[in-house]
């Protein structure tokens, strides 16, 4: 039996984002267990040593994965000058409730390996309590809040995967309870 190496039999090497691309899947798939750099190396045929080459360790990928997934919370500006910093605040927390329900499996990976938290994740933790600085005084006790109920609402969405009523019903509930929120902060 030859074992995979670094480069597939047709000559193409594996490239980062086709390593992204596979442990996502991996991921939401069969869960944070079943992303190992050896199933990852497999599911690519290539050696593991290769992964570690383009991503380095299992912490250094799933940072990757997170800076990959969260990014687009960050990537559109909300605010126009003169609106409220709560509409940026809410626009922001409705991003971020999208990207855990997409991909739950890697939140929870996120929460099992702490030194996954990093880049674009502790950015947007960051944006996030400077913004509700301008709304409160007890700014990281509503970050918390806020993310939390972003957390579990979003990994409640797996219950509804394919039933789309059922997901739109559950990302009403979802701003609205934000939005209950984001008044009650604003007292």
């Amino acid at each position: 039996m030859t074992r995979p190496r670094g480069r597939p039999a047709q000559g193409s090497g594996v490239s980062r984002d086709d390593i992204l691309d596979a442990a996502l899947a991996l991921l939401d798939d069969g869960g944070g267990q079943g992303l190992t750099m050896r199933a990852l190396a497999q599911r690519l045929g290539v050696t593991a040593m290769s992964l570690y080459r383009h991503v380095g360790d299992h912490d250094s990928l799933l940072r990757a994965l997170s800076d990959r997934v969260y990014a687009k919370v960050l990537s559109t500006p909300v605010r126009a000058a003169g609106l409220p910093v709560r509409d940026d605040v809410r626009a922001l927390m409705i991003r971020y409730y999208h990207a855990v329900g997409s991909h739950p499996q890697l939140t929870l990976a996120i929460f099992a390996t702490p030194a996954a938290f990093a880049g674009v994740t502790r950015h947007i933790t960051g944006h996030l309590t400077a913004l509700l600085a301008q709304m409160t005084d007890q700014a990281e006790l509503w970050r918390d809040i806020v993310i939390d109920h972003a957390h579990g609402s979003g990994l409640a969405l797996v219950s509804a995967r394919s039933e789309l009523r059922q997901i739109q019903v559950m990302n009403a509930q979802y701003q609205q309870a934000l939005d209950c929120l984001l008044d009650r902060m604003g007292r």
